[in-house]
């Protein structure tokens, strides 16, 4: 009798298992109907909206378009160029014994005469663009040096004035900048001289400069 019993109880378990596979696969089933017939109305949908005499493309005929990409940004030669305009300028360079011993300490290059610093001091040439190097650092300030020199070289200008400032915010009141600025302006081959700013030009706080002219 128990056996008879555990029989059916195990037809029983095996019919309900069964029962729900079927089940289940039917509800895939309709699934897959409903996602069929989603697909079709899509697709009828398309065709409505763009006409039924459209042809797919054959892929052979399509235009095979390259996308450039995008050049590649030199870091390490900006590195090197930047490293090359700073050192162009050395700040250990001695211009003590290539000043004139005035007060004003200005500076002429081999080959031009004193009556062109004379003439610079006095204003003689107009004065057509300066730099301002209040605030900068020593590094920001060379690299500015640089470039306003190869800009001005660049435009023609013979005569600029470079303000560097009279030291009185620094250590000690220390024009440092203006030191540096002589160093840097006696390594320049294109500059030919140059002499303390008129009071109105900005007196010891400024410098102009004298630039070789174009042949």
């Amino acid at each position: 009798m128990k056996a008879t019993s555990k029989k059916v109880a195990d037809f029983k378990s095996l019919k309900k298992a069964v029962k729900q596979a079927n089940a289940q696969r039917e509800r895939e089933e309709q699934e897959r109907r409903a996602a069929e017939r989603q697909a079709m109305s899509d697709r009828e949908l398309f065709l409505q909206t763009i006409g039924k005499d459209v042809v797919r493309l054959d892929a052979s005929d399509r235009a095979s378009v390259e996308r450039k990409r995008p050049k590649p940004v030199p870091v390490q030669r900006i590195a090197d160029e930047k490293r090359v305009l700073q050192e162009s300028l050395s700040d250990e360079f001695s211009v003590e014994n290539l000043l004139d011993t005035d007060d004003q300490l200005s500076f002429r290059r081999d080959g031009i005469g004193p009556d062109i610093v004379k003439k610079l001091r006095r204003g003689h040439w107009v004065i057509q663009d300066e730099l301002d190097l209040h605030g900068m650092r020593r590094d920001e300030a060379r690299e500015m040096v640089v470039e306003f020199l190869k800009m001005a070289s660049m435009r023609g200008i013979r005569c600029i004035r470079i303000v560097h400032g009279k030291g009185l915010g620094s250590v000690n009141n220390e024009p440092v900048l203006k030191k540096l600025v002589f160093k840097w302006l006696v390594q320049r081959a294109d500059v030919m001289a140059f002499c303390q700013a008129k009071p109105v030009d900005g007196g010891g706080g400024a410098v102009v400069v004298l630039l070789k002219g174009r042949r």
